[in-house]
């Protein structure tokens, strides 16, 4: 319960949505309740996912998106009172004091001046902050949009590290094999060569392996093993790519994939 109040304090900023300029705490995020109840935010989306599917309404009207600490594109859900309470029903007494008492500090606010009391100089500082932030959010958007169209692009299925790197502008496609051993996706069977075999860290998260039969002239023949990309692990190698922990060329121009791209199409 201490925990509860910990976090019930710390929470000091408005409701994510307020549309009527009154003192009513229209809306609740999901990331809110999660960090009220100290429960995982995939967790409470995964509860409120179920409690909509019940009521047989369309998750979508309550879904918006934000940028996390990574600008990556995220999804959470907004509840109204209703829906809050709702859900609160499957959790513990503790859980729901602590979003009972929020709701009552939203709901205590001092309701904001009414757009008559502002001078029209105030009015107009709060337009262009609020067509700024349209702005920024529209490019923020518009860039995770062209990053993932470029990732669609850039992976077709069956291929390796090495292949897929080779569509990313400036890494070093020669060190990736040695680089995915060190991260534990490969490792090296053979001790006079260098043969990759998928490692159990990454086999069926971000790589498997296409194995097909080999026979030398005069020789036995054997399985060889072609470690491949999957979807997640093309995803995961482009994160790395972007956060700059590739292994990069000497001689690279500083610009990513999609940075050429959009350079080329202005």
């Amino acid at each position: 319960m201490h925990m509860q109040t910990q976090s019930v304090q710390a929470l000091s900023r408005a409701a994510p949505q307020n549309a009527n300029h009154d003192s009513v705490a229209r809306t609740m995020s999901s990331r809110e309740i999660a960090e009220l109840t100290g429960k995982q935010h995939q967790h409470v989306k995964r509860d409120i996912e179920k409690m909509l599917g019940d009521l047989k309404e369309d998750a979508s009207k309550f879904g918006q998106i934000y940028f996390d600490s990574q600008n990556r594109a995220r999804r959470e859900y907004c509840l109204d009172r209703e829906h809050t309470e709702c859900l609160l029903t499957g959790y513990s007494a503790a859980m729901r004091m602590a979003v009972i008492k929020r709701w009552r500090e939203l709901e205590a606010q001092v309701a904001p001046a009414a757009p008559a009391d502002l001078s029209k100089l105030e009015i107009l500082q709060m337009a262009l902050e609020s067509e700024k932030a349209r702005v920024l959010l529209t490019v923020q958007v518009e860039a995770q949009a062209t990053k993932i169209e470029h990732l669609e692009n850039l992976f077709k299925e069956g291929m390796t590290a090495t292949q897929f790197c080779k569509g990313l502008n400036g890494v070093n496609v020669m060190q990736i094999g040695h680089y995915l051993e060190g991260r534990s996706w490969l490792f090296n069977e053979s001790k006079s060569g260098t043969r990759w075999r998928v490692g159990s860290y990454a086999r069926d998260k971000y790589m498997t392996e296409h194995q097909h039969e080999v026979a030398p002239h005069g020789k036995d023949p054997f399985i060889a093993f072609t470690p491949v990309l999957l979807r997640k692990g093309a995803v995961r190698l482009y994160e790395l790519y972007l956060a700059g922990q590739l292994p990069m060329k000497k001689n690279w121009d500083g610009l990513h994939t999609h940075d050429k791209a959009v350079r080329g199409a202005a």
